[in-house]
């Protein structure tokens, strides 16, 4: 996770995304660097425009409460198949009255 701090810090920083920069930049946090997952960011990130990324993840969470808000209607749907079980043990009472009645 720090590798893709590290790359944040850099792109607003106007830096150059490279292994080198990510390490340095890692271990300047005082962490140590890890060659490799900072050869693998740095190639992860050639040619991606964060800046458009960050921009478009501020779109999606808007949509997110409304993905949430979805959630209370499934739990009426709960409480609807509740009320159906509870209406077919009343009518299946009902059914068994009319055997006595």
């Amino acid at each position: 996770m720090e590798y893709i701090y590290a790359a944040l810090l850099l792109n607003a920083a106007g830096k150059e995304i490279s292994e080198k920069s990510l390490a340095d930049v890692v271990k300047a946090a005082g962490a140590t660097a890890d060659e490799a997952m900072a050869k693998s960011v740095a190639n992860s990130l050639k040619g991606v425009d964060i800046k458009e990324i960050i921009k478009n993840a501020q779109n999606v969470s808007v949509a997110a409460p409304a993905a949430a808000s979805a959630a209370p209607a499934g739990g009426a749907a709960k409480k609807e198949e509740a009320k159906e079980e509870k209406v077919s043990e009343e009518e299946a009472a009902g059914g068994l009255a009319s055997l006595f009645g």
